[in-house]
């Protein structure tokens, strides 16, 4: 246990090997993780806490670490040795519960960069537990805190006290065992000063902001151009061929390879499970989502997230949130599912409600971003803009209505909407190996979640058009499509599909033989982001907001959907 952002998690992989996701902001660990750890002959199952300041739960993730704490038999009380007195008041409220205790003083590398000195002997003295000093990312003092877990104990002095007697203690403590020693202001004390101040930190988040965007698409579209596209050109197309030329033409050859596309198969417009399949996720969507990943690792680590959240906190304020609220956004850019999960973290319902609402309406995830580019750059289309100027507006218009949707809701959504409460870590330089597991855990984790949704939908796709239910509900639905956006009646499939996935959705798209306006592009592609969560998201709106909000969340995704595309189709297309 210990408060967020002090390597917690860190050290739980270092004592198990356990996959976990290790993140350097506050609350991103809030399901709590378990691993075995062998100490001589043994086994014992530790378990990884949430973050959490104090034993007085103010959101769910804390409220979790509690009931985990009592079924706890021996405490690992992770320190940040750069801020002991703030981190001190929740060892103290351990100590009172009278588990057994040993404190690891994590960040023990930053102390003496900072000048900082702690007697750390003296402190095990005066506490009466042992007190270990780690540095978690390079695996410093693992071993000795290892050695010294059979002697942990309770210290049967510390009675319960009240907030203010706490204070007192940590203050008495800290003047016997800590110095600290005068040091010249750093160049990276002075970027730290920068990126929060908000006169120079917002024109740096819009920068950082900007070219972490440009890096993953970078990246994406070398992976794909380099790696990917020759490996199913050269290698994946000749099996798949073969296997078209062992199948007859019939349902079955539709439901594995699809259709061929003058002769031959097209990856994209094929929709067969081993060709769009398997390529939609692995050859399109996939580059874009590692590179993601690794840039959303490098950001955590570095110690710039929880800066963004304080410079954010204003805005994020009036749309009834608060800082914590861009995390969610961020880790919604890589997959929807994991920025609902992420809303938990927030105190109240109200900020959890409006958070994943606007999530589920406005921002599309990194799969289907990869395939909005696909989109603009693959069909035939009269442009008269670069494709990246339709692009940017798809995106504009969702900033806008996520921050409209937003207004509204802090106005009419019962609730409150604390203040936020967050220590800013020092910036540290990121461990390679602990930010690569993390992006190949985080890549795990959506191959697990995209490909069988993926899969499904293509299957389900392909079953629907054999019994013509595909065209009747494109018959039912021309109406809307036609007559409210503007749209042509076919396109009522891609929404359908959205609901299964909304990369499916959009590669369907490239699929259907119609010769679109760029602006019908831009309100399909804003549409389908808006009207319907993917089934996954749609679990777990479920899990984490109830039926009852889910099915309000879900009104205003459609209510803003048609309101959105008929503005739209007056807007860009004059009808």
């Amino acid at each position: 246990m210990g408060n967020p952002n002090v390597g917690k998690s860190v050290i739980f992989s270092r004592l198990t090997s356990a996959n976990v996701i290790a993140s350097n902001y506050p609350g991103t660990t809030v399901d709590f993780s378990t691993g075995k750890i062998r100490i001589e002959e043994d086994f014992y199952e530790v378990t990884d806490a949430p973050g959490i300041y104090s034993l007085e739960p103010t959101n769910k993730a804390e409220e979790v670490a509690l009931k985990i704490l009592e079924k706890a038999d021996l405490i690992i009380n992770v320190v940040d040795s750069t801020i002991l007195e703030r981190n001190l008041y929740l060892t103290l409220e351990l100590l009172e519960k009278g588990i057994p205790v040993v404190i690891a003083l994590n960040l023990w590398d930053e102390t003496k960069h900072l000048g900082i000195n702690i007697d750390e002997k003296e402190l095990e003295k005066i506490l009466g537990v042992p007190v270990v000093p780690t540095v978690a990312i390079t695996g410093e003092g693992i071993k000795s805190l290892v050695s010294r877990l059979s002697e942990a104990t309770t210290n049967k002095k510390y009675k319960s006290k009240n907030e203010r007697e706490r204070w007192a203690i940590i203050g008495s403590i800290v003047s016997k065992i800590q110095t600290v020693e005068h040091r010249h202001h750093t160049f990276r004390d002075t970027v730290a000063d920068a990126t929060i101040k908000p006169m120079t930190g917002v024109p740096l988040a819009i920068v950082i902001i900007f070219i972490s965007f440009w890096i993953v698409r970078l990246i994406g579209e070398g992976l794909i151009s380099y790696i990917l596209d020759p490996f199913f050109e050269n290698i994946y197309r000749p099996f798949a061929t073969a296997l078209s030329d062992l199948l007859d033409p019939g349902i079955l050859h539709d439901l594995i390879i699809g259709r061929l596309i003058d002769g031959g198969i097209d990856f994209t417009q094929s929709l067969g499970m081993l060709t769009t399949g398997v390529y939609v996720p692995i050859g399109q969507v996939l580059p874009y989502i590692v590179a993601f990943y690794f840039i959303l690792s490098l950001l955590e680590d570095t110690g710039y997230l929880p800066r963004l959240a304080t410079l954010a906190d204003n805005v994020f304020h009036k749309l009834g949130m608060h800082g914590h609220g861009i995390i969610s956004v961020f880790l919604s850019f890589g997959c929807n599912v994991s920025g609902a999960l992420s809303t938990r973290i927030l105190e109240t319902r109200k900020q959890r409600f409006i958070s994943a609402t606007l999530l589920a309406i406005a921002i599309p995830c990194m799969a289907q971003i990869a395939m909005i580019f696909a989109m603009f750059s693959k069909l035939e289309l009269d442009l008269v803009y670069p494709p990246i100027a339709y692009i940017f507006l798809v995106f504009l218009i969702l900033l806008i209505v996520y921050v409209s949707v937003g207004l509204i809701l802090n106005r009419f959504v019962k609730g409150e909407s604390p203040e936020i409460f967050l220590e800013i870590p020092h910036y540290r330089m990121p461990h390679f190996q602990t930010t690569m597991k993390k992006t190949w855990m985080r890549i795990l984790w959506f191959l697990k979640d995209a490909i069988p949704w993926l899969f499904f939908g293509v299957f389900l796709v392909n079953i629907l058009y054999a019994v013509g239910i595909i065209e009747w509900f494109s018959y039912v639905l021309q109406p809307i499509t036609e007559g409210i956006f503007g749209l042509p009646g076919e396109t009522s499939i891609v929404f359908l599909t959205g609901f299964l996935r909304k990369d499916l959705a959009v590669g369907l798209l490239l699929s259907l033989p119609i010769i679109f306006h760029p602006m019908q592009l831009v309100i399909i592609a804003t549409i389908l982001t808006i009207f319907f969560p993917c089934a996954a998201t749609f679990a777990v709106l479920i899990k984490e907001l109830g039926i009852k909000d889910t099915i309000k969340s879900l009104i205003l995704m459609v209510a803003t959907s048609f309101i959105v595309g008929i503005t739209l189709r007056v807007i860009l297309l004059g009808i």
